[in-house]
Parts: structure tokens; sequence; C-alpha cells
């Protein structure tokens, strides 16, 4: 029985007045491109860089988005478009330029190319409106959210595709998403990541697609076979009915990527598609690789996958899956490195790496999540100038280095006893040293909090560059029972009796002008 579907970023020519107008933050030039580096089929071809050796701007609408892109020297000028808040219709308006062709209602990344666009501060939400990307290349889409996007119904938008590639696309890096609807077709949506008429060297790593009828396919029929050379790994594929994803021909590299109530099929590889399957781990599924509702064959290498609580229906006509006993009846060659994690240990890596707002986290191939360092950029210019550099306050003692293992926070929640407008509890929590919270005043509380639980003996205080040196007295607090654990002075590594609790707070006693804790970072020890 079919289980329902749960309801589941200026440029060299554009004006101050534009900027203004549309949400544009300028910036300084030489940015780099997004935190880390693509993976899989999309290092293929030239490979893949976005943005890379072009300007860095902020946006914080969709028009900024398109003004953004249409206010370059060309359509193949880089730029890195940071994106922070709700990207809705009614922000998203057409902007016309030379190097762009933008349309209202959609993020139209078309006929361009070496393009980043990454979520940055307290979040990107493209909230039902789709990313379009046609007739583009070297395009990288890092660290949002796009959810209930429709192709019928109200509002619609990109065909109700999420994420749509199409029309003669190359290398595009999806990673570190949040892809999500509300339901199947007859709900109104379609697709939550497609590929069609000749797109070609693709990768979406790190990535959730959930609540939805339709994961995502390669190629649009049977006959539109010119797309391939895709890598999906460490993404999580969670309550989705079927095309997990759907293969038309060409060549797929599915590995390390944990798949969670596939209600009706999963991977569905036909009309001569070849699927290298490796490590992944299936549960609570039916049918999650095979051949599926058309009688023209796919072909796949399957080795090292689980399969935890799996059904396989009767083979037929149209219907042939793998199971319940699946065996490769081709070969895949790979041209890249990869790692492999462990079967096993997916569903862990996964969940603490996979998605948006997960500070870009990722897996070593040895079953442990890193975060990885920063890569440099250049920070936009803000609105309001940023604070200068008071004199430094008291400093902590010096202690230990940077505590190894992994950090706890990343992941976790956060709350505090005020914020400064433009900052975010968040922030503290987020791998990236460029964000911050600042309380409202010279004192103030920001805690970090798991769900259940949790072992912790050292805190690594960093503070955000240009206030170095503000924190001057401070507690540290098991907000669980309101015990002190330390207290000191001076931002750093603090080391205490290991203590598990499921609240830990930071108290700020005492400043020289006003903090800014970049990242407050937590430790088993």
């Amino acid at each position: 029985m079919r289980r329902p579907v749960a309801l589941r970023l200026y440029a060299a020519t554009a004006t101050m007045a534009l900027a203004a107008a549309t949400g544009v933050v300028l910036s300084t030039p030489e940015a780099s491109a997004a935190t880390g580096g693509a993976t899989g089929y999309a290092t293929q071809n030239g490979g893949t860089t976005g943005g890379a050796g072009g300007q860095t701007v902020r946006a914080t609408t969709g028009t900024a988005i398109h003004a953004a892109l249409c206010g370059r020297a060309s359509s193949s000028t880089p730029i890195t478009i940071q994106v922070e808040g709700t990207i809705n219709h009614g922000n998203t308006g057409k902007v016309s330029g030379g190097s762009c062709s933008t349309a209202a209602g959609v993020i139209e990344l078309k006929q361009i190319s070496n393009v980043t666009i990454v979520g940055v501060g307290s979040g990107a939400v493209f909230d039902q409106l789709g990313i379009h990307i046609r007739d583009a290349s070297n395009i990288i889409i890092q660290n949002v959210t796009v959810r209930n996007v429709k192709k019928s119904g109200s509002p619609t938008s990109n065909g109700g595709d999420a994420i749509g590639m199409e029309s003669n696309v190359r290398n595009v890096w999806v990673d570190h998403v949040t892809l999500e609807a509300s339901g199947g077709e007859s709900e109104g949506y379609d697709g939550l990541f497609d590929m069609k008429d000749n797109t070609q060297y693709v990768t979406l790593s790190y990535s959730i697609l959930r609540n939805s009828g339709r994961g995502g396919l390669v190629g649009s029929s049977e006959s539109d076979l010119s797309n391939g050379f895709i890598t999906y790994h460490h993404n999580l594929y969670e309550n989705i009915d079927s095309r997990a994803p759907l293969l038309r021909g060409g060549t797929a590299h599915i590995y390390n990527n944990h798949y969670v109530s596939l209600n009706e099929s999963g991977i569905n590889s036909r009309a001569g598609a070849r699927a290298k399957v490796d490590n992944n781990y299936f549960e609570d599924s039916k049918d999650v690789l095979g051949t599926f509702y058309t009688d023209a064959a796919g072909y796949w290498q399957v080795s090292g996958n689980i399969f935890d609580n799996v059904t396989w229906s009767s083979p037929g006509s149209e219907n042939k899956p793998a199971g319940p006993d699946p065996q490769s009846n081709t070969t895949v060659s790979i041209p890249y490195p990869y790692g492999l994690d462990a079967a096993g240990c997916v569903p862990s890596v996964v969940s603490q790496t996979a998605g948006a707002d997960k500070g870009l986290r990722v897996s070593d191939g040895n079953c442990s999540p890193q975060t990885p360092a920063p890569t440099p950029t250049s920070t936009p210019t803000s609105p309001t100038p940023s604070p200068t550099a008071t004199t430094p306050g008291p400093t902590s003692t010096p202690g230990p280095t940077q505590p190894g293992g992994t950090n706890l926070s990343i992941g976790a929640g956060s709350d505090g006893s005020g914020k400064a407008d433009g900052t975010s509890y968040g922030n503290v929590r987020d791998g990236d040293m460029s964000t911050y919270w600042s309380p409202t005043g010279s004192t103030g509380s920001i805690s970090i909090k798991w769900g259940s639980p949790t072992a912790v003996s050292k805190v690594n205080i960093r503070e955000a560059t240009g206030s170095v040196g503000s924190i001057g007295s401070w507690r540290l607090v098991n907000a669980d029972t309101g015990a002190v654990l330390t207290s000191g002075s001076g931002a750093g590594v603090i080391t205490f009796a290991r203590t598990s609790l499921q609240k830990l707070t930071f108290e700020i006693t005492g400043s020289t002008g006003t903090p800014r804790i970049a990242e407050y970072e937590t430790y088993a020890g």
C-alpha cells in the first residue's frame, strides 16, 4: 500500500540606486569559490569552480540575485552571490541586462556561466521558488533550502522542480542543500532535482531530499538519452515515493547515501542507464533498485550496500527489481578518486553532514564528519560600517591548542539572552567565522543545546575579526542544573570536568565594548 507523502546574490556597472532598491550589498573583488571543492563527476570536463576569482556580493531578495547576475561585465564574469533570508515570489522580479536572462517568480541561471550561489548567516530559504539552470555551465549551489515548489496550484515556479537543469548544461555542483516538498504530483509538486536535454557532469552531495512524490530524474523521456555523468553521494532521501533517482540512459555513481522510506521505488535504472551503486544504506523501503515502469532495461553494478527492512516486488514485464539478492549486471569505470565510508556508518555520517545549515561538514571517508577550513573569500561591504576594533581587554590564560575531535555544536541548537540587530544565535554553530552573535549590550549569554544528554569537557570561544579581546569575565554554566562549571576571563579554549548535559551556557559578565562570538565550539574531550 502506498504510504502518503508527509505534509510534508552587484556588478561593476550596477548603480547604488539599483543596489539599494534590490537588496544587493556591494563588495570587493577577488573572491574564491565556495568552501571546499567539487567532488564526483563535477570535477571532470575541466572541473567546477563556480564564481571563484570574481566578485562576492550579498543578496537578501531574489531580485538582488538577478541584479547581481545582470550587472556583471559579461555573462561569464565570475561572481559569488551570498544569500541570506527568505527568497520568494514577492521579492523576486525580472531584471534586464546584457549578461543575463531572468524572469520573475524563479531564480533564473540562464545562458550564463561561472556563478556560485551560497547561503550564509542565519540561512537562505527559497520558499515556493525554484532554481532554473538552462544553457549554463560551471555553477555551484551550496547551503540553501528550496521548499514547496509547485507546477500547479498557486503559486507556481520552475515547472514544479526545486532545482531543474535543462538544455546543454555542463558542470554543476549542488552541495549541502535541503530540497523538500509537501506532497506529490496530485498536490501540485514535481521533482526535487531534475536533469534533462543534454545535462552532464553534475554532482549532488551532502544534501537532503524529502517529503516528495518524486526525488528527481535524469532524462525526461526514453528518447532523452543525452544526459549523464552524475554523482550522488552522502545524501539523505527520506519519504520519497519514487525517482531516487530515475535514470534514463547515461552513467551515474551513487554511493554513501541513506535512503529511508522509499515508498514505491528507489534507484530506477532504465533505457540503457548504467549505475554504480556502492556502500549505500537502504532502510524501511520498497524496491530500492531495479528497472521500473518500463520494458527498456537499465543496468547496475552493486557493492557493499546494506538493505535493512527492504521489501521487493515480484518481477513482471515492466517491473524488474534487483532484489531480494541484488547482483551486478554491468561494470562502471569511475574516472575520479573518491573515499567510501562503510555502509554501516552511513546513517550516522549523513545525519551529521547532509543538508543546509550543517556547517558544510563532510566525511573524511573513514566514517568521521569533519568541518572544512573556510576558503578565503572577499567580504561583502556592509551597508553599515562594522564596529572598529576596541582596546583589547583581559585575555585568557594560555591553555590547550585547538581541541581535537568533533565540534558537537554543529547540528545542535542554540539560544541566548538577546541578540544585537543583524546577528543570530545560530551563527555561533555554523562553522563560519564571518558570521557571529552579539548580545544587545556589553554582557549577555549564549547557549548550545542538544536533544539528549551530551558529554562535554572543552569549549572553544572564538571571537570575530575586529573584536578579538573584547570578552572580559565569564562563567560557564550547566543550564540543566544552574551549576557553575568554571569561570575566568578572555575567550579561547576552556577546559572543565567532563559533564553530561543538554544545555551549556556561556555567560559574559564583563567586556570591553560589544563582544562578538563567531563560534561557540563544544567538544567531548
